[in-house]
This record gives C-alpha cells, structure tokens and sequence, in this order.
C-alpha cells in the first residue's frame, strides 16, 4: 500500500519513542515501530513530539481582534469589556466580523489548534455574528471545526428579544444553546433561564454550554441548577459549565455538596486561566483571590475539564496569541497542578479532554481516527508546556498544512500566515 503521508521517528503522547505514523484518505492506517512502504510526503519527526491538535472548548470568535475599536477598556475590567462590547457591536458589520474571524482562524491553525468551540452573541437583533461566524465555519471547515455557541450576553431574560433571537440563531444552524445566568436581574431570573434554556436544548437535541457563575459572589450557585436541570431533562454528558469561578469563593461545605451534584450530572467544567486570573478578584485587596475554579476538585471528583482561552485582544483581554500551551501553562500554576502527572494532565486539559467535551468524532492520535495530528518541538507533553513549544508542523487529513517557522507579526497582516501552505491552506476570502 501507498499512503499520502508516513510520519516517522515520531515520540507519541504516551511516551514510546521511534513510531511511525500512515496515513490515507484522511485516516490514521497505522502507529507502528516500521513501517515499510511507500509514501507521496515523507515527515521525519526527529524524536519529537506528535499529538492530537490542540482543543479550544471556549472562545468568543465574534469579537477576536477587535482591541481598540470603538474605544480601549481604561480600566480592564470584565464590566467595562461588556459594556464596550454592546458600544461595539452596532458598529461592525457581517464583513468585518468574517474578516477578524478568517485571520484568527489562520492564526489558530498555524498554532496547532484543530477545533475551537465559539459563543456568539445573539443580543443583536440584526445577528450578524451569527451570520458572519456560520459564513466562516464553512469556509474553514476543511482545516478546522468550529462549533457554535448560541450566547445571549445581555441575558436571555434581561434582553428583552434575546430569546427570539437565540430561537433564530439556533434555526440558522448554530450548534449549542448558552445562557448568562449570573447576569440576569435577579437570582429568581437567572435559575428560571436555566431551566428554560436547557428545555430548549432538550427538546432540540443539542448541547449545552453556559457561562456560569463568572462572579467572585459565594452566593452565585447557578452550576446547582444547571447540574438539576440537566439530570431532570437526561442531559447527562451533553452540558458544560464555563468559567464556574464563583467555586474559589464558596465555603467547602458547600463545594462538598455542589461537586457530587455536578458529578451525577454529568456536568463538564471549563475553566479559562488566562482571562479568570486576569478578570477576577478585582474588588479584591489582599488576601486576592486567584480568579480559577476549583480545577483540582472537580477533576479528581471524576469531571471531564478542558481549559478554553476566551479572548484574544478583544474588548476583555488585550494579548493572547491563540497558543493554547499559553493557556495549559497558566492554569498549572494558578492551579497550582505542579506534579509531574499533574502537567500531563494539564496538557490533556487542551487537547483530549476539551476535545471529549466538544463531542469530537473521530478525534485522537490512534489508527482508524482522523489524520489531524501536531509535530511540537519537545520531547514530551510536560516540556511542551514548559516551552511553549514551538509548532512545527500541522497536519490535516494526512496532508501538511502549516509548517514553522511560527507566524510572526500575523495578527498585523490583512491575509493568510506565510508559514501556511498555500495550496492546501487558502480560505475563501484571504488575500494572497
């Protein structure tokens, strides 16, 4: 047999050195010591580490490069970011959107990313982030998954047609009903979106995914509720909790009753290090708050979590570069997750974990998955964390689509990354 791709000498995520790895038609042939056979591209991975791509469960495409337009948040606070958002969204339109969304997709495939999960805001009754981000999952959709996030940010209730909106946006074919409990007017609202929201999920057959409790309030439990609704409704293992950063300030008698109650709900958490760090316990003196979940918790609890990294240079965080071992190395040490098996589990945190929450098929570095794989330059997970290890090749359905060196300055540039090879890599849309 002649395959498309034969990747040899490859180091695997489990720690066995010197395999190879056929590929054909899109598919993973084979993971052996030698593999004796022709092959029409020949990858030597010198040793290094070859891994599934890396997985961005949470991500806010509609607003991504955007920093500075109309204004600059003063103060860098979560508050000023949305009410700068709401100042920003009259003013784009569908092409701008298509036009940010197309460059950070460049940027996330060239950094390694295979699939991004994408809230976007439906608290706008013309939905041209819907619009624009469904244009872009088609265009990219050769090269990278996106799922949708249908996420009513004014609050399905408090917005007064955010729930004929959402209605629309999930008609349109967005995958995944949000909600915004904590920022409904009251608690009485926030519980009954929840439920109301996961109804519609239910009844529809999609997943769920709510920001939840992104407060520093002890007294903000909505994951209580989301995890009633969802057992109620059989739910389980299609319903997600982001962010969840009112845990770090709950007393840990209720925590010993909340995460049992997540557990036989089949809750999934999402945690985003770089933005909760940087957001939260900002009315904080000292002793500060971290901003993080509970990550330690709800993961030996038995709670599948992923780290999502939210924002890049956008009304809420202005850096970020789409490295998702940027985000991998700041939850270890917020987490304070510093054993050795503790940093394995944080890089399984943005690839096989996040990539088990988005629903995946197909996803993992095994024969008969798909052919979408990373070659870092580390020896192994904990040094490619350590690193920040460059990405030196991404592959897609057994074809090479970007190589290093990494993309420098791309986030300056109208088009397509320079490192992305043009003939396998060309959204519609992008220039040169």
């Amino acid at each position: 047999m002649r395959f498309d791709l034969l990747v040899t000498n490859a180091t695997l995520p489990d720690g066995r050195k010197g395999y190879c790895i056929a590929c054909k038609d899109g598919k993973i042939i084979a993971i052996e010591r030698s593999i004796d056979a022709e092959a029409d591209t020949v990858l030597d991975a010198e040793s290094q580490l070859v891994c599934p791509p890396f997985v961005d469960p949470h991500f806010h495409m509609d607003a991504t490069l955007s920093l500075g337009r109309p204004r600059m948040n003063i103060s860098g606070t979560l508050l000023e970011g949305i009410a700068l958002w709401g100042e920003l969204k009259p003013q784009q339109t569908v092409d701008e959107i298509i036009e940010r969304a197309l460059r950070y997709c460049d940027l996330a495939v060239a950094m390694g990313i295979g699939a991004i999960r994408s809230h976007v805001d439906i608290c706008d009754d013309d939905l041209k982030g819907v619009d624009a981000l469904i244009e872009v999952r088609k265009q990219v959709a050769p090269y990278l998954d996106l799922q949708l996030v249908a996420f009513p940010q004014d609050g399905v209730l408090r917005d007064p047609t955010a729930l004929e909106n959402l209605t629309r946006a999930l008609d349109r074919g967005v995958d995944v009903v949000g909600g915004i409990p904590h920022f409904e007017r009251t608690m009485q609202d926030g519980a009954e979106s929840v439920r109301l929201l996961c109804e519609i999920a239910e009844k529809r057959g999609l997943m769920v995914d709510m920001h939840c409790d992104e407060s520093d309030d002890p007294l903000s439990r909505h994951v209580e509720t989301l995890a009633y609704e969802t057992t109620r409704l059989g739910l389980q293992g299609r319903v997600a909790g982001s962010h969840l950063t009112s845990m770090h300030s709950m007393d840990n008698y209720y925590v010993s009753k909340l995460i049992p109650l997540m557990v036989e709900a089949g809750l999934h958490a999402i945690p985003n290090p770089l933005i909760n760090i940087m957001l939260q316990g900002r009315h904080d003196t000292y002793p500060k708050r971290r901003g993080q979940t509970r990550v330690r918790e709800l993961r030996d609890a038995g709670i599948t979590v992923g780290f999502g990294s939210d924002c890049v240079m956008d009304p809420w965080y202005s850096l970020g570069k789409a490295d998702m071992l940027d985000v991998a190395f700041m939850g270890l040490h917020v987490g304070q997750l510093s054993s050795r098996a503790d940093m394995r589990w944080c890089f399984d945190a943005v690839t096989v974990n996040s990539a088990a929450i988005m629903g995946l098929n197909g996803y993992g570095l095994e024969v008969g998955c798909d052919a979408n794989f990373i070659r870092l330059q580390a020896d192994d997970a904990i040094e490619a964390i350590r690193l920040r290890a460059h990405r030196l090749n991404t592959v897609r359905g057994g074809k090479i689509i970007a190589s290093a060196p990494c993309v420098e300055h791309v986030l300056d540039m109208p088009g397509r990354p320079m490192t992305l090879e043009a003939s396998n890599y060309a959204p519609k849309g992008s220039s040169g």
